[in-house]
């Protein structure tokens, strides 16, 4: 493909508003510019979209497998690309493979994987999202107990050093298992700290946020619920400004009216935005996997351990959008603004990813307009869709 086309023939909706008869110009892996599609230079090849729309590619921050593998059991870079791969068919451009809470041996093979996918420039890969080990065991969800433990001098350190090596760096920590100057010195590293899997309490939450968390974890699930004297994490969450939140919208793990409160009444500019919270089902027709050595079973759209705990979600991010625009009620525009520009602000990455203007990253979803995915671009290069090598 030339190195400089334009996509035609689709409204575009650049990550705030809609262009109609446009085209969106790529030169060498970047958007140039959207122009009217009667002024595209006669030496830029055209591509004819066949309608539909164009979208910033979706950036899930929330990733633990997919395409039959989970990072946890494969922590090594082939594993990496095949998440990658598995979930691009479903609009998402970009990614954060995910850990699940596990022994620091797996942790430091994740670590070091993580580094070489950059240096290796994986495509779709993002960086690294460390949910645990220093959670809360109150609120441990699916988590495994036994490998649950506070954040020491050398965790700290560890992770410290793992920014250095990645573009973005997550880590989810709950205030129980973790200082609040270990939180301050993890921020001021460049590391995106998010509360999670805690029951902690709003008062404690706030402090965690003042300290340097910007970010809440799979918003509702795994930690401490609105009540009428305590507003608890996840009234946290909804009323600080300061803290995006991520919500897992599958209709299982959060009911659709409570989400639709919860966007209702988020206090801004920090926003609300969607995680798949995927395990290794995505792109596959397993009916079940490991984890830590425990079987999760996938059976009308749940993945649950053995006792109905619920494990992560089956869900990809296009149904995500599908979901918060059909049933919760959201725009278009906004549903689509939760699984590209939001998460993209949540980890400080909005110059490049989850909008279009001159010099982001040529990340984009061609959708009809029943919402299912027509092509795949990230940096430019075609991933997915009709005529993809």
């Amino acid at each position: 493909m030339s190195d400089r086309f334009a996509l035609t023939g689709a409204r575009i909706f650049d990550g705030e508003d809609w262009h109609d008869n446009a085209a969106l110009v790529v030169r060498d892996g970047l958007v140039e510019a959207i122009v009217p599609a009667g002024a595209i230079p006669s030496s830029v090849t055209r591509i004819e979209t066949g309608g539909g729309m164009l979208a910033p590619g979706f950036v899930d921050l929330q990733v633990n497998g997919g395409g039959g593998v989970m990072l946890n059991d494969h922590p090594d870079v082939a594993s990496i690309e095949t998440i990658c791969r598995a979930h691009a068919p479903f609009g998402t451009t970009a990614l954060l493979p995910t850990l699940i809470t596990d022994t620091p041996a797996i942790t430091a093979a994740a670590v070091a994987t993580g580094a070489n996918a950059a240096q290796q420039k994986v495509s779709g890969f993002l960086g690294l999202h460390l949910e645990g080990p220093h959670l809360s065991i109150a609120r441990k969800g699916a988590h495994d107990p036994a490998l649950i433990r506070p954040m020491t001098d050398a965790d700290q350190a560890m992770l410290i050093a793992t920014r250095k090596t990645l573009p973005v760096l997550l880590t989810t920590i709950a205030p129980e298992s973790v200082e609040p100057a270990r939180v301050t010195a993890l921020a001021e590293a460049g590391i995106v700290v998010s509360l999670g899997h805690s029951d902690t309490g709003y008062t404690v939450a706030r402090a965690f946020a003042d300290a340097g968390a910007t970010v809440v974890t799979h918003l509702f699930n795994a930690m401490s619920q609105i009540g009428n004297r305590e507003p608890g994490l996840a009234g946290a969450a909804i009323d600080m400004g300061t803290l995006f939140a991520g919500i897992i919208a599958d209709g299982i793990h959060v009911d659709p009216a409570t989400m639709a409160i919860a966007l209702r009444a988020k206090q801004g500019p920090a926003k609300i935005f969607l995680v798949t919270d995927a395990m290794a089902t995505i792109g596959t027709d397993m009916t079940s996997f490991t984890l830590n050595g425990r079987t999760i079973y996938r059976k009308d759209g749940r993945l649950t351990l053995a006792d109905g705990t619920l494990a992560g979600a089956d869900l990809d991010m296009i149904s995500a959008v599908r979901f918060v625009h059909r049933i919760v009620g959201l725009e278009l525009s906004e549903a689509l603004r939760m699984a590209s520009l939001y998460p993209a602000q949540a980890i400080g990455q909005s110059h490049r990813l989850g909008r279009f203007a001159n010099g982001t990253a040529a990340d984009i979803v061609s959708l009809s307009d029943e919402l299912d995915v027509k092509g795949v671009w990230i940096e430019g290069d075609k991933v997915f869709g009709a005529g993809t090598n």
